[in-house]
């Protein structure tokens, strides 16, 4: 990995701060994005004194703002001009319905626009690196989703936060399938990953019967990053689009997640929600 660049959302602790030290440790230059500027310099710091790597920059944007994402392009495309993995990690698990700045729910908002308008604004620079690869961190929890076009902000029913959270892992899903097939041919792969239940922050805001119940029996962080680590590196996957792996392995996802016209939907409803042609 020496001599490539990566980018990983939410890289300041659990899933995202392991794959960034599994990746530094190969040599890449990192480049983590993380919202709070003291938890982001102190994960930068711990990676660097750990790895040796001094390669590891850190530029501070809240992702669920789409200001805030086109800013960050902006000042990554002016620093670097090449990027060969993008790690779409960062997520979000609140117990309650909270709105973005820009008024979707914050499930959709960080799960599946965040995402969508990243990678679609990088997409240039990542042809140009090819080639590039592109990792989608979802989740199991896409199984028991279906997709309400009516009801994208979870408006209409009560919220309940694993449903919630689940459909937009599977916006996500729908997202990686549609991806890998407009950008067939390019030299950038894209595909999804589940990285297993994993003992990270996003429990942070559950029970304390919950949180010492992950502690206890979920993976830990490092080794829910390993899936990523590899899609991200190992030459075994060059080439290889438009799937999703869990264990380093290829698996099925759910049957909805395979629908085309839902797909090309919510592409369609992504570029209005994130004003991407404007």
């Amino acid at each position: 990995m020496k001599g490539k660049i990566c980018m990983i959302t939410g890289a300041n602790s659990g899933i995202g701060k392991a794959t960034a030290k599994g990746l530094a440790k190969m040599n890449a230059k990192i480049v983590m994005i993380c919202r709070n500027k003291e938890r982001g310099e102190l994960a930068q710091k711990e990676i660097i004194e750990e790895t040796g790597n001094n390669n590891i920059d850190l530029l501070l944007y809240d992702l669920s703002s789409q200001e805030e994402i086109r800013k960050m392009v902006s000042e990554f495309t002016n620093k670097y001009q090449n990027l060969h993995v993008l790690i779409n990690n960062a997520g979000v698990m609140l117990k309650k319905r909270t709105i973005s700045v820009d008024g979707f729910e914050m499930n959709f908002a960080v799960h599946v626009l965040a995402p969508f308008l990243l990678t679609n604004l990088l997409l240039d620079v990542l042809k140009k690196s090819a080639p590039s690869r592109i990792i989608n961190v979802t989740s199991a929890a896409h199984k028991r989703a279906k997709m309400d076009f009516d009801d994208l902000q979870s408006e209409n029913k009560k919220y309940r936060l694993f449903t919630v959270y689940g459909t937009s892992k599977l916006g996500e899903m729908l997202f990686t399938y549609e991806l890998s097939r407009n950008i067939e041919g390019t030299g950038v792969t894209v595909n999804a990953v589940h990285p297993g239940i994993v003992n990270t922050n996003l429990g942070r805001d559950q029970s304390k019967f919950s949180q010492w119940f992950a502690r206890k029996f979920f993976k830990s962080p490092e080794e829910g990053a390993q899936t990523s680590i590899y899609l991200a590196s190992s030459p075994e996957v060059e080439g290889i689009t438009g799937n999703y792996f869990a264990n380093k392995q290829p698996k099925e996802s759910s049957e909805e997640s395979y629908n085309k016209d839902y797909a090309k939907k919510l592409w369609q409803v992504a570029e209005k929600m994130t004003r991407l042609k404007i």
